[in-house]
């Protein structure tokens, strides 16, 4: 499960630096969002990764970090997860305003010759 996790996170990763370094505003979007999953990823792996452990303390199971995961990153994640749909929103929309003034989605504003 950690390996299947490190390599999605490496591939997301790499795929968001590869888009981010085309010359489409679009694809720079796309390229951030994919990046900012794979930090997502990373930080909640971060967590020790626990299949059916709970994030919050019952007082039927003994406290300690054995019986349970981690709730920090968990909420580090979902604070994450709602900033990047904000920023890929408000991105969406400059580069749809810069694609009607320029008429190009070129990062430069113009197509390369």
């Amino acid at each position: 499960m950690t390996l299947l996790l490190a390599i999605a996170i490496g591939v997301l990763a790499g795929t968001g630096v590869w888009l981010m370094l085309r010359a489409r505003s679009f694809e720079l979007i796309v390229g951030l969002t994919l990046l900012s999953n794979a930090v997502n990823l990373f930080i909640f792996a971060m967590g020790r990764l626990r299949v059916g452990a709970e994030p919050i303390i019952d007082a039927a199971r003994e406290p300690t970090l054995a019986n349970y995961t981690d709730p920090l990153p968990q909420a580090l994640v979902l604070t994450a997860i709602v900033i990047g749909f904000a920023m890929t929103a408000l991105l969406l929309v400059i580069a749809l305003r810069a694609r009607m003034e320029t008429g190009s989605d070129h990062v430069d504003g113009e197509e390369p010759r």
